[in-house]
């Protein structure tokens, strides 16, 4: 249904292209609460992690429409923001029709598909949203994620940008063939996709060890690469949390998984059935331990980064996110980028910022990206 400038829709996003609804778990909020855009409003239990839906508009939360525990399909109507003078009838009368005429999407209306390429002789998964002008963004995640690490940034981005999101090898469901398993093996890689792609430059968003690969590509190839965003990356330092590398490798029990993927958001309660369950699919693959033993010991020897790329010397446009509470990569080694890196840390946010505060993540991402076509 139509909004008025008054009354905005507070609706169930999509967070992943196989979500079709999602559970509320808590409102952050009370009714009649002024809202800011992009204030936080409720918190939805995905198939990844839970999260905050934020507010699509400044006003006054004038209804919570679904109640605490509600399944709502996406799309859904959460709640309903308005200016403080909108007569209430006409609240109920937005919620009414909205309600009458809602139809939930079906499973087959999931939208686009992962897709396999050969790169360099590789099979490589890789999800392509958008279709944008200008140059692309490719997004990296980092050791042990795949494409669905960014479930709550790639259609958001997709909105000016044809956004392509990879599994490295040894991830997801790309080839458990690392190569050398260093950072120049997956600079080739990278470099054999964008080849396949036909795609001649790139923004590169790259998280933790993808922010290492990004930084790396943009030394060896600078006129292939439009910008760097750079979340939590890891190549700046030499500091990592052994722990948890070594602990992603060895879990072999929900359990243990779960302790460990905890390390990786400031509230570790965050990490859900689901998303534990799935990467214990992924652990019992064949090849998958034997792929991330092979990268570890490569690029996190001795508990240790091993290879730090200079980045001083890089012209790019950098733009570098991390959460305060990282307990993966310090924060402090955002003070080794170059002067003209552009630094945002996030408050009570941890090693993923582009899930745990993906609308301020998206909305600086976006900004940034504008900035550079202008």
């Amino acid at each position: 249904m139509n909004e008025t400038s008054q009354i905005s829709k507070l609706g169930m996003p999509k967070w992943g292209l196989s979500m079709t609804e999602g559970t509320v778990v808590q409102w952050l909020v009370e009714e009649g609460a002024e809202l800011e855009n992009g204030d936080e409003v409720v918190e939805v239990e995905s198939e990844k992690i839970n999260n905050a839906v934020e507010s699509p508009a400044s006003g006054v939360l004038r209804r919570q429409v679904a109640q605490e525990g509600d399944e709502i399909p996406v799309g859904g109507l959460l709640g309903v923001i308005a200016a403080p003078d909108v007569p209430d009838e006409e609240i109920d009368a937005y919620v009414e029709e909205f309600q009458e005429s809602f139809v939930p999407e079906e499973e087959g209306e999931a939208g686009p598909e992962p897709e396999i390429v050969e790169a360099g002789g590789k099979s490589v998964q890789y999800l392509i949203v958008g279709e944008g002008e200008g140059d692309p963004l490719v997004l990296l995640h980092g050791f042990g994620g795949d494409i669905n690490i960014w479930v709550f940034n790639q259609e958001t981005l997709a909105a000016e940008h044809t956004v392509y999101a990879l599994d490295l090898p040894g991830h997801g469901a790309s080839t458990k063939d690392v190569g050398d398993g260093d950072l120049d093996s997956f600079v080739g890689v990278l470099t054999d996709f964008l080849d396949a792609m036909e795609v001649e430059k790139a923004h590169l968003a790259g998280h933790s060890m993808g922010g290492a690969i990004a930084g790396a590509f943009a030394k060896a190839h600078p006129d292939r690469v439009a910008s760097l965003i750079l979340i939590a990356s890891v190549g700046l330092g030499e500091e990592i949390n052994e722990e948890y590398i070594e602990g992603f490798i060895a879990a072999n029990r929900r359990r243990e998984m779960k302790n460990t993927l905890g390390m990786l958001f400031a509230n570790p309660d965050l990490v859900t059935r689901q998303l534990v369950q799935d990467v214990m699919k992924f652990k019992r693959l064949d090849g998958v331990d034997e792929a991330l033993r092979k990268v570890a010991d490569k690029i996190f020897p001795d508990g240790k980064q091993a290879d730090v790329p200079d980045l001083s010397e890089l012209s790019v446009p950098i733009l570098a996110i991390w959460g305060s509470e990282d307990g993966i990569v310090p924060v402090s080694h955002s003070e080794n980028l170059p002067e003209n890196a552009r630094v945002e840390v996030l408050k009570d946010t941890g090693h993923m910022p582009q899930m745990e505060a993906a609308g301020k993540v998206n909305r600086l991402i976006g900004e940034f990206l504008d900035g550079q076509e202008r």
